[in-house]
């Protein structure tokens, strides 16, 4: 069984910025993928990015340029860098990871964390 924790969410300003860290219970370079999902109040989770096992990043056209995702393998972290937030930006970012298996995926979640920007 694999935890994560996410941490660094907060309130903040419109054009500020806030640094989510996801935390594993194991190393992560098992993981195939890594990455943060965004749900908005009353609405569906979307993913903002993701980090592969070879470090390559997808990040959503929605934040792209905003948003950059990282991470530290000696520390078994996944960080989500956000600059420039955006009120549409609140909503409760989680973190996910995933590892293939013969013939399914495991995922496993975090318990989110909430973002609130306000003006």
């Amino acid at each position: 069984q694999v935890q994560l924790v996410e941490s660094g969410g907060g309130l903040v300003e419109p054009g500020g910025s806030l640094r989510l860290s996801c935390v594993a219970s194991r190393s992560i370079v098992a993981f195939s993928a890594m990455g943060w999902y965004h749900q908005a109040p009353g609405k569906e989770r979307v993913r903002v990015g993701l980090i592969d096992n070879e470090g390559w990043t997808n990040i959503a056209d929605s934040v792209k340029g905003r948003f950059t995702i990282s991470r530290d393998i000696a520390k078994k972290t996944m960080d989500l860098q956000m600059n420039n937030l955006k009120p549409e930006d609140t909503g409760i970012y989680s973190c996910y990871a995933q590892a293939p298996r013969a013939d399914y995926t495991d995922t496993w979640w975090g318990q989110g964390t909430q973002v609130t920007v306000f003006s």
